[in-house]
């Protein structure tokens, strides 16, 4: 295989994950028309069309597709290779990618970040904040994170945070019109802000739990959100009740802009975790990073 061939095929890679030339070419740090030049050559010499262009995205033919999945291992094997060549450096150096919810990447990740990227100016991290379950293998992030109880039991999970606590809150406003409930059965008869799974798309189903009583109550409410931010706000706003993560209420609790309720039905449960392959190669930074995000219970 001649250098040009390897360079011809990275491009290919880079516009059938992007699906988008423009894409590609920014990631590349090259020009669209040398990239679109780059994959007819390609084309051409291998005599068969790999990609088909319509005027809204970039796909791959039958051919690309196959091309592309025997690329794909082989790359990350170089990868993976090259990264590892890093731990003969006196500094740590590379690119980790990771995939987190809004609620980890601000409450744990940033916070270790920033504590440790000025001492290793050669590591650099890309965060892409997505609610779903993303496949970090399909999608070559290095790492997730997610909870516990979402993870693949292939994968290796490191905890990163203490245990979490959901909290079942109202305004003032709101339970001036209604009675606060003691029971979870006696949630039917509210206003329950419901959200909506960005990973399944299925409402939220709030799972409580007292001594071995447990219990998976189906809110009923005439609002949905796929936001827990915005679950908080139609709850301060007076809209009705939001099951959502305690630590994001617990300062307009201790002001009295909401108020708890049920709190002995929300015991605490396993935090997040951060979460990759076990078969992966690790770096020196990345091995780096899994130790500033551990958790170490106080």
């Amino acid at each position: 295989m001649q250098r040009d061939d390897l360079v011809d095929l990275n491009a290919f890679v880079a516009v059938a994950e992007e699906q988008s030339f423009t894409r590609a070419a920014a990631r590349l740090n090259t020009s669209q028309s040398a990239l679109s030049h780059t994959i007819r050559r390609l084309e051409t010499r291998l005599g068969v069309r790999l990609l088909t262009r319509t005027t809204r995205r970039v796909s791959a033919t039958e051919a690309g597709e196959r091309l592309l999945q025997t690329l794909l291992p082989a790359f990350d094997s170089i990868d993976s290779e090259i990264a590892s060549l890093s731990e003969l450096s006196e500094r740590p150096s590379g690119t980790i990618r990771l995939t987190t919810s809004e609620h980890a990447a601000t409450t744990l990740i940033w916070p270790a970040l920033k504590r440790l990227l000025p001492d290793y100016p050669d590591i650099q991290v890309e965060l892409a904040l997505d609610a779903g379950l993303t496949d970090i293998v399909a999608e070559r992030f290095d790492a997730g994170v997610r909870l516990e109880e979402t993870i693949a039991r292939d994968m290796i999970a490191v905890p990163i945070g203490p245990p979490l606590r959901m909290a079942v809150v109202g305004s003032p406003a709101y339970f001036s019109r209604c009675a606060m409930p003691r029971t979870p059965q006696e949630l039917s008869h509210h206003h329950c802000l419901r959200l909506r799974m960005p990973s399944s798309g299925a409402i939220y189903a709030w799972e409580l739990e007292k001594g071995r009583r447990s219990l998976r109550v189906r809110p009923e409410g005439p609002l949905t959100f796929n936001s827990a931010s915005m679950l908080r706000q139609a709850a301060l706003d007076g809209f009705g009740l939001a099951c959502v993560m305690e630590d994001q209420i617990m300062e307009s609790v201790a002001s009295g802009l909401l108020i708890r309720v049920l709190e002995d039905w929300c015991p605490p449960f396993p935090g997040y975790h951060l979460y990759y392959p076990s078969r992966r190669n690790a770096s020196a930074a990345f091995r780096l990073l899994v130790e500033a995000l551990r958790y170490r219970a106080p």
